[in-house]
């Protein structure tokens, strides 16, 4: 085989998840390509198969609308910067990993001058914003996709795909241990064990909490042998939490916080009280009962809630085109709604093993080689 060290990959993360994703994608490459440069924008786990990041990850992270308004000037800058540096170059191909605020605009100029681009993960247009696929047939000469109903949706848009199986499939095994994961976390394996997840993001902690904890308290009204344990992101988010629940007086609820360990908390749990987002797949492949609820500010709120497209957010029930589990957002997530719809997940066994044997078939319908998977796609884009 020719060489690799004329090759160069260009791609850009702007959040852990997208780090994560591209970091296997890279090293499914670096297999076939041992000499090829990757740069661009990344985070660790792309920077363990020799990526070169020109700007630091956590200079792209940015969370909701709000936030993006004052900092679009600096976004837009570097946007512009490393395209003038990848039109320079003229990378073999473009990655996006997933932020598709900043990826999509860049692939889309990348691609008017004749550089392949690629997009990994494609954007939720089947849940809000489908007028997206019109941006997206200009940017993207090829997604990478992670739910295999997506591949008809942009075929039929015509836009080349391929379903590369979620990460996540492959990290979660499929017959999880329970007993072990409560044994990590000091929790007697006989215990009724309830996980709280009310998000990674500050602003998630800062409207989930009060909720979640107070439903919490209701649940020990019914059952006093209830233990809760509640893994936190990082030192910040943590203390905000504490903070959230000293000032609604909720310091009775005894929660076990924890650093990280999110996946441990899960396996280790009953059911889950779980923020919408990646946190509640990751929920069903670990086949536990969950009630899945958000909360945003009102303005955030008033304007996503017109965008939607059907009547799910959580990932299982999208998958499942069905309410598999509870959906509880905004006004309707309150302390009450959430303990009850929490206590039935706890305590209807038929209704718990039926959602073990769906969220099974799930994992299995996911699952694949991502790594080989999305390395095979983007050889094929460049020729290889």
């Amino acid at each position: 085989m020719a060489s690799s060290a004329d090759i160069a990959i260009a791609a850009v993360a702007g959040e852990p998840s997208g780090d994560m994703l591209a970091g296997r994608l890279l090293g499914g490459l670096r297999q076939h390509l041992p000499e090829a440069r990757f740069h661009g924008i990344g985070g660790p786990h792309m920077a363990a198969h020799g990526f070169q990041s020109h700007w630091p990850m956590d200079t792209l992270t940015v969370r909701g609308i709000v936030e993006i308004i004052p900092r679009y000037r600096e976004l837009k800058g570097i946007q512009n910067q490393l395209r003038d540096m990848l039109l320079a170059e003229r990378p073999s191909v473009f990655i996006g990993a997933d932020y598709p605020g900043f990826n999509l605009g860049l692939e889309e100029q990348l691609k008017a001058a004749g550089i392949p681009t690629m997009h990994y993960i494609g954007p939720q247009i089947w849940a809000w914003r489908g007028g997206r696929i019109k941006k997206i047939q200009r940017a993207v000469s090829h997604m990478l996709l992670v739910f295999p109903f997506e591949e008809e949706i942009y075929r039929k848009a015509g836009v080349p795909a391929t379903f590369v199986g979620h990460p996540l499939a492959e990290l979660i095994p499929l017959a999880p241990d329970e007993a072990a994961a409560r044994r990590a976390l000091g929790l007697p394996e006989d215990a009724n064990v309830v996980t709280i997840m009310p998000g990674s993001r500050m602003s998630e902690i800062k409207y989930n909490t009060a909720a979640f904890v107070g439903a919490a308290r209701l649940l020990l009204q019914r059952d006093r042998t209830l233990r809760f344990v509640a893994p936190m992101a990082g030192e910040r988010q943590k203390a905000l939490f504490r903070q959230i629940v000293e000032q609604n007086g909720l310091q009775d609820v005894e929660i076990q916080l924890l650093d990280g360990q999110s996946h441990t908390a899960i396996c280790a749990a009953d059911a889950v009280l779980v923020a919408s987002g990646t946190a509640s797949l990751e929920v069903a492949l670990f086949k536990k009962p969950m009630v899945i609820a958000y909360r945003m500010m009102e303005l955030e709120w008033q304007i996503l809630r017109h965008f939607g497209y059907q009547p799910w957010i959580g990932l299982p029930n999208i998958l499942a085109r069905e309410f598999l589990v509870p959906e509880l957002l905004q006004h309707k997530a309150s302390p009450e709604a959430l303990a009850e719809n929490m206590w039935k997940q706890l305590s209807d066994v038929p209704h718990r093993l039926q959602l073990a044997q769906r969220f099974t078939d799930m994992h299995h319908s996911l699952l694949r080689n991502s790594s080989q998977e999305s390395a095979a796609a983007v050889l094929k884009v460049i020729g290889r």
